[in-house]
This record gives C-alpha cells, sequence and structure tokens, in this order.
C-alpha cells in the first residue's frame, strides 16, 4: 500500500508542478528571467520536499556518472543535433514559422538582442532542469514504486503536456501536433536512455543537443545567423 500511495504523490506534485508553470506560462507571462527562476525553484524544489519527507526516495543516484553511457549518449545526441537541423531544411520551406518571433518577443520578451543568453540557458540549464523533473523524478523515482509500463507512459506525456501552453500560438494547428507527438516519442526515448544508465546524464545530454538544434533554427529565424 505505501508503495502505491507513493506513486499517487509522486504524480500529483509533477502534476502540481505542470499545472503551476501552464499558468505562468499562458496566463501570467512573465518575462523569460522571470519565469526561468520560477521554474528552477519549483522543478528542483517540489521533488526534494518529497524526497526529504520520504525518507525511502533518494534522488543522489540520479547523478551517479557513468562515463560509456556518457559518451554513448554524446554520440546520439551529435545524431539527433544533425537530424532536427537536417529536419528544418528539408521540411521547413512546407511550414510557416514566422509567428515564433512574433511570440516570443510580445509574450516573454525574447527577441534578437537577448536570444543569444537565452539559448544558452534553454539548451543547458533548462534541460537539465526538465530531465531532472520529468525523467529523474517522474519516471526513475516514480519506477520504483509502480509498473515499469506506468512510469514511462506518465513522464512521457507530463512531458509532452506540459509543452503545450508553452508552444501555444507559435504555429500552425497540424505542425503544433507533430510537435507535441514528436515530445511524447522524445520522452519514451529518453526514459529508455535512463533506465539503461540508471541517472539522467544520458537523456540531458540528448536533450542539450536536441535543444541546441532547434536554438539554432532560432538563430536563422531572428536573422542572428
Amino acid at each position: 500500500m505505501l508503495l502505491k500511495k507513493s506513486g499517487i504523490y509522486i504524480g500529483i506534485i509533477v502534476l502540481i508542478g505542470c499545472l503551476i508553470m501552464a499558468w505562468i506560462d499562458a496566463i501570467l507571462m512573465p518575462n523569460y528571467a522571470v519565469k526561468s527562476a520560477i521554474k528552477l525553484v519549483l522543478f528542483i524544489l517540489l521533488p526534494l520536499i518529497y524526497a526529504k519527507s520520504n525518507k525511502q526516495v533518494s534522488l543522489r543516484d540520479l547523478f551517479i556518472l557513468k562515463p560509456k553511457a556518457f559518451l554513448y549518449s554524446l554520440m546520439l545526441g551529435f545524431i539527433v543535433y544533425i537530424s532536427i537541423l537536417g529536419a528544418y531544411f528539408l521540411l521547413g520551406p512546407y511550414f510557416d514559422f514566422s509567428n515564433i518571433t512574433k511570440t516570443l518577443e510580445n509574450n516573454i520578451g525574447v527577441n534578437k538582442s537577448n536570444f543569444v543568453f537565452v539559448a544558452i540557458y534553454i539548451s543547458i540549464i533548462n534541460s537539465f532542469l526538465e530531465e531532472f523533473f520529468f525523467r529523474g523524478f517522474a519516471f526513475l523515482t516514480l519506477k520504483r514504486v509502480t509498473s515499469r509500463k506506468f512510469a514511462y507512459i506518465f513522464s512521457a506525456t507530463a512531458f509532452s503536456l506540459y509543452h503545450v501552453a508553452i508552444m501555444t500560438n507559435w504555429f500552425t494547428p497540424g505542425l503544433f501536433i507533430l510537435l507535441i507527438a514528436s515530445l511524447f516519442f522524445s520522452g519514451l526515448l529518453f526514459n529508455w536512455l535512463n533506465e539503461k544508465s540508471g541517472t539522467i546524464y544520458s537523456s540531458w545530454l540528448v536533450h542539450m543537443c536536441a535543444n541546441l538544434a532547434i536554438n539554432t533554427v532560432g538563430f536563422m529565424l531572428f536573422e542572428i545567423l
């Protein structure tokens, strides 16, 4: 019974974190610096508070570095980077991306002058936060107290739906649905990588490379490159 309750509590905490961030993204809409600070506190503090209250939950082993898994993920991340850029150049002409820069400027104050700093933050720190929260806490920790299948689906679903409020009005409906589906399957892949290594570094490296590719596209959309 204790294991079942632990799974429910972790699920509720993840949902609370996602709902708060959805409210901030869709309703409050602060500038990017404020939003990032709130997310930083929220995504770290919620799991730590739960781990402190439940002695059976340990987050330390999520940060054990395994060199072999690290190198494998780094190579996979490079492939992901090239694939995303290739997909943009191949499919970009068929989709309208013009609304992305306008939405970023109007909603959260991201523009050409500060995009370099935002891109660095998103690629390194933001990706780490999401991997700790969605893979370290909502998958690896959850998997210990519930079924493997449920942990896989819950983590990937939470990860994809979390981005709905962020990307609202960025894309056309068809491209939006495609991206949400891609985020779900990316979540499954990240879960699998971390399940194999037992740490969050594997998915973080791939996630970081994916964000680097997306931000490279952003540099082109902002006409920095």
